[in-house]
């Protein structure tokens, strides 16, 4: 059975929703972290939802934080495990926030931030019914290797990254990239400059540009 996932949400600005954005948190935070970015976009999307689920189990590195799976990065395999057994939950999640507001597949995004990134290209890529759009923030693409048979589509993506980042370092971008265009799906990136592990103006600004593209 999947686990039960919820969290903080944000109503659109025009009061009417027409699409949705669910936010992926990243390693030891909870979905309080990301929240509040869809303020920052209420003015490009006034039609959108937000949502930001916690991640199912409790950080064994972050006692008050969350995570998708267990990381030890010193497996190479840890990744790949944790996504087949995150993916069902969020999986669930998905589908009943879309029953939840009506939406068709392609209304919703889903924007992961590191640990959260991966789950959104994961998760997104395997969905029956595609979303509207996946973002990726300072994440990997993890299994690239079972794309091709198990990607169900071509949504819109965008990978951003920043070029100082020590945690993930911004060869993932790149590597992402290149498997991406292996599988036949292609994607658009940006290179935050002076950026270390996380998102500044310029990624949250082209972020904001393709939710608004590809939702309204």
């Amino acid at each position: 059975m999947p686990r039960p996932l919820d969290g903080p949400r944000l109503k659109p600005k025009s009061g009417t929703t027409r699409s949705l954005v669910v936010f992926l948190h990243g390693y030891g935070a909870d979905g309080n972290d990301l929240i509040d970015l869809g303020q920052s976009w209420a003015d490009l999307l006034p039609d959108t939802a937000f949502v930001s689920p916690h991640a199912p189990e409790p950080c064994g590195m972050a006692p008050t934080g969350r995570q998708w799976w267990p990381l030890t990065m010193r497996d190479p395999s840890e990744r790949w495990r944790g996504c087949q057994q995150a993916g069902p939950d969020l999986a669930a999640f998905l589908d009943q926030e879309l029953a939840r507001t009506g939406l068709a597949p392609n209304r919703m995004a889903l924007v992961g931030f590191s640990q959260g990134a991966m789950m959104a290209l994961h998760v997104g890529l395997r969905r029956a019914a595609m979303p509207g759009a996946i973002i990726g923030y300072s994440g990997h693409l993890v299994g690239p290797e079972h794309l091709q048979a198990e990607a169900k589509g071509k949504p819109p993506i965008l990978l951003v990254h920043g070029d100082r980042d020590e945690i993930i370092p911004v060869d993932a971008l790149f590597d992402a990239m290149d498997q991406l265009g292996k599988a036949e799906i292609p994607c658009q990136w940006h290179l935050s400059v002076g950026t270390a592990h996380g998102i500044d103006a310029g990624g949250l600004h082209h972020g904001g540009l393709f939710l608004a593209q590809n939702l309204r």
